[in-house]
């Protein structure tokens, strides 16, 4: 089968933090047009900040985040792609907004940058397709 909904890649711990429902933008460089669902795939680096400083620098309560690297961690809906957002997670040029995340148990992935397509293969290993896509 064709893709059904697309990939991206994020470093941890924003990965878990968006998955966990804490984060409601994911900043970019780049827009897109896409809406739709998308798996929320860590990098095999994390991005330097402790969910402990986050925590802080945003003055809220975060549980302790399991924060696995290179893999799967869960899902998430991409509904708008804005320049400008009152969420105080927005900074930078472009953030997609965020709605329904939820995160799945870690599957190991391989991963690369940009926006891209999942294969009905990888959603159905995730246990997201009904049986009649498996």
């Amino acid at each position: 089968m064709g893709p059904i909904c697309k990939i991206i890649t994020i470093r941890q711990p924003w990965a878990s933090l968006i998955v966990h429902g804490f984060k409601d933008i994911e900043n970019r460089s780049w827009a897109t047009s896409y809406r739709g669902p998308v798996l929320v795939h860590t990098s095999q680096r994390p991005s330097g900040h402790s969910v402990a400083d986050i925590a802080r620098q945003f003055g809220i309560d975060l549980p302790q985040l399991e924060l696995p690297l290179g893999g799967i961690v869960g899902t998430t809906n991409i509904i708008d792609c804005v320049d400008a957002h009152s969420s105080p997670w927005f900074e930078g040029r472009f953030g997609f907004v965020l709605d329904r995340s939820r995160a799945l148990p870690f599957k190991p992935w391989k991963g690369s940058l940009g926006l891209r397509s999942a294969t009905a293969a990888l959603v159905a290993a995730l246990g997201l397709l009904p049986e009649s896509y498996k």
